[in-house]
């Protein structure tokens, strides 16, 4: 299997933010053109990734779900959605979902699941939801409750795509009871040096860029019912006692329930 490595690629990026080794010399350059125009992004990538760790737990300890469809989900690091999820239910079912080759050579090596529960690992793309939801099937029961994970990844499809459309599609396609979470770039919050950093990702990297404010990331929730504290920043999405809260994380977040 042959990868360009000579392209910057979203995942190898965030990897290399998350202090990650498996990324090239094309993402580390990408990488760090965006902490010299957006310093903040290494701590917001971090926040984002513990925010994916507090929702799933949520989500299994509270919710009782046992069944994610995690899509775009990137080079595996600490905190993996099966990680978190079959600590608490053991018995949990994880489809992992990815367009890097590469990011898929690294889940099927490195993500071993808990005997009692099952994980899987397809190559497709966000814009094509209903191959996703086909590829899922196989492993997946979309007759019972599945959380639906979308971490910092709209934001690579731009508003011809219909990123509204692709995420209508993915939760008709669940029944009531189920979850969707979204993480999403905000155009709103520190907005100068993030729309700076975009910019410049946008000339260097394979995937493009589209950050969005409040009101338009919350229209992914249209239909179902918001869990508190409601869409906010990625750090004030239920923080653990004693963490920095009042980061300014430039990220939107949100769990909501597909109501009956």
């Amino acid at each position: 299997m042959l990868f360009d490595t000579s392209v910057a690629h979203c995942a190898r990026v965030y990897d290399y933010w998350l202090g990650g080794k498996d990324n090239f010399a094309a993402d580390r350059a990408a990488a760090e053109q965006a902490i010299r125009d957006c310093p903040d992004i290494v701590p917001t990538a971090r926040a984002n990734r513990d925010f994916l760790a507090r929702t799933v737990r949520f989500l299994t300890a509270e919710a009782g779900i046992r069944q994610f469809l995690d899509i775009g989900t990137g080079i595996p690091t600490e905190n993996n959605t099966h990680d978190v999820a079959q600590a608490v239910a053991p018995d949990s079912r994880v489809v992992y979902v990815d367009n890097d080759p590469l990011v898929l050579v690294h889940a099927r090596a490195l993500l071993a699941s808990h005997p009692d529960g099952a994980t899987a690992y397809e190559e497709a793309d966000l814009r094509d939801p209903g191959r996703i939801l086909d590829l899922a099937a196989g492993l997946l029961d979309f007759r019972r409750p599945v959380a639906v994970l979308l971490l910092a990844i709209l934001h690579h499809v731009d508003d011809e795509d219909d990123p509204y459309e692709i995420v209508a599609t993915l939760m008709n396609a669940v029944p009531p009871g189920s979850y969707l979470v979204v993480s999403h770039p905000a155009s709103d919050i520190g907005s100068e040096a993030a729309a700076k950093m975009a910019r410049n990702l946008n000339e260097i990297m394979a995937e493009k860029i589209t950050a969005r404010d409040h009101a338009t990331v919350a229209r992914f929730f249209d239909g179902l019912e918001l869990v508190a504290p409601g869409l906010v920043r990625v750090s004030d999405w239920r923080p653990p006692a004693g963490s920095n809260a009042g980061f300014p994380a430039a990220i939107w977040a949100g769990v909501a329930r597909k109501p009956s």
